[in-house]
């Protein structure tokens, strides 16, 4: 780990710990060269597999697209960062525990509006809307009554 204040690669760790998901490590270093401290964070990683896309290319799973299209569903709603990273680590278990080498980006797709339909039925909608491009308003409107079917459990009103 190099300083960032110096660029020196020697440093000692003066303080480690764990955060409250367990799956980080946050360490506080400092710099033997200029004696300054800064702080790291490790995380494990695991290999993740291809997504296929529609068209049939391949792109390398990113986390970072995930987050994107979660907080842009999420977009002025009461939606934590918190419950948006424990939504992409839990889609992220998902992908690891399909056990496959490739993914096709609609089990993405589907995990993430699952994921949305447990945090706020108006990010899920705005997901949806886009994720399944509705053709029509009819289209928008059958997404809307199935999920009013499923919040009134099964009962139409």
């Amino acid at each position: 780990m190099r300083c960032p204040f110096c660029q020196n690669p020697d440093d000692k760790v003066v303080d480690s710990r764990e955060t409250s998901e367990g799956g980080i490590v946050r360490r506080r270093r400092e710099c033997l060269a200029c004696s300054r401290r800064f702080t790291t964070y490790e995380r494990i990683e695991i290999a993740m597999p291809m997504v296929v896309k529609k068209d049939g290319r391949r792109e390398s799973w990113d986390r970072g697209k995930v987050l994107v299209g979660i907080q842009k569903a999420c977009e002025k709603r009461p939606v934590s960062a918190d419950e948006i990273d424990k939504s992409i680590d839990e889609i992220e278990r998902l992908v690891q525990d399909k056990g496959a080498r490739e993914i096709p980006c609609s089990l993405v797709g589907e995990s993430v509006m699952n994921c949305l339909k447990g945090l706020d039925d108006v990010a899920y909608v705005r997901f949806a809307s886009v994720y399944k491009s509705f053709r029509d308003i009819d289209e928008f409107v059958a997404a809307l009554d199935s999920l009013a079917r499923e919040r009134s459990g099964g009962r139409h009103e």
